[in-house]
């Protein structure tokens, strides 16, 4: 049996009435907010003991028996109408295009119930598609929480369904900018890698070509600038892979600039671009990439349509730098 966790931060002692139930039973009854399912869920998770060893739901409590236990989180039905301001690109009946700002958590998840674009979401728009569940109204595809950039929201199931087909079969172009670290000897290729979980990293990706839950991933880049140490990308993704840039670009030993996740620094300054600079000051504190452009056949109206974000302040700041750098050198 497993050891008490480390992560238990409640604790209590069976009494005389409570003696003989289920363990999941008692738990319910002293937290009425959490219901029995979860408890049960929570103990097969091994995140409650008694005595500091792991049991089964079902386990009848002795009087004099501790319990040790980590409260659940309980995940609220949908993400609560915040006023936060959203940078419309487009708007109409059917559809909204965002341009999510870096450090936005796209829906609601472990540890970010408030602050997400869906939250922002509930509260500028009066109704939204419910196709993705209460925690994703109108989410039809996600970007990283660190990757700025543009997004199509919809606004009815409809709708959403449409969008969905289109990108699963590919109708919708994509089109990303990114800083990456490093010196490309090509001006254009193709990136070819199938994708699955890292094998020691739970929140890494990693291409692992003969892995059973690897799938085929194509990244399409082209140069737009170079400088010494620094190269500017336009990148096209066929594939929608989690992570599929960040991943093929670390594959190539070229990691996006200031990828935390895949190699490179967490932050850049500018004194690490121009050592002479008088006034040193932070540039960038997130990966460098950026959902530049989509373009697709409007779900509802047949009208192709294009949408733009323009570059975020914090890549232009750096591109900036070392383009003055370069012109000083």
């Amino acid at each position: 049996m497993a050891d008490v966790s480390s992560s238990a931060t409640e604790s209590h002692v069976i009494t005389e009435k409570e003696s003989g139930q289920r363990l999941d039973q008692v738990l319910a009854q002293l937290h009425a907010e959490i219901s029995r399912v979860k408890w049960t869920k929570w103990i097969q998770a091994k995140e409650v003991f008694v005595n500091q060893k792991a049991v089964k739901a079902s386990h009848k409590v002795s009087e004099g028996e501790t319990i040790q236990y980590s409260l659940p989180e309980i995940i609220p039905e949908g993400p609560k109408p915040e006023p936060i301001a959203l940078d419309l690109l487009f708007e109409d009946e059917y559809i909204a295009v965002i341009n999510k700002p870096p450090g936005m958590v796209v829906h609601p998840a472990k540890g970010h119930w408030s602050g997400t674009l869906a939250s922002a979401l509930q509260y500028h728009f009066d109704q939204l598609s419910e196709v993705g569940g209460a925690q994703r109204p109108g989410i039809v595809h996600r970007l990283d929480r660190d990757t700025s950039g543009v997004m199509v929201v919809a606004k009815d199931d409809q709708t959403h369904q449409k969008l969905s087909a289109l990108f699963q079969e590919r109708k919708i172009q994509k089109e990303y900018r990114a800083l990456a670290l490093g010196r490309f000897d090509r001006d254009r290729d193709w990136i070819r890698g199938a994708i699955a979980p890292h094998p020691h990293q739970r929140e890494r990706m990693a291409i692992r070509p003969n892995h059973p839950a690897s799938r085929e991933a194509e990244t399409f880049y082209e140069v737009i600038e170079r400088f010494s140490r620094i190269t500017y990308l336009r990148l096209l993704p066929k594939t929608g892979r989690t992570h599929q840039i960040r991943v093929h670009l670390e594959s190539l030993k070229r990691p996006i600039l200031c990828d935390r996740l895949y190699g490179s620094s967490r932050e850049l300054w500018l004194s690490e671009l121009d050592p002479k600079a008088k006034d040193d000051q932070k540039l960038l504190s997130r990966q460098a990439l950026h959902a530049y452009r989509l373009a697709f056949r409007h779900p509802r109206s047949e009208v192709d349509c294009e949408y733009i974000a323009p570059l975020p302040a914090d890549m232009q700041a750096v591109l900036q730098a070392l383009r003055q750098d370069s012109s000083a050198g």
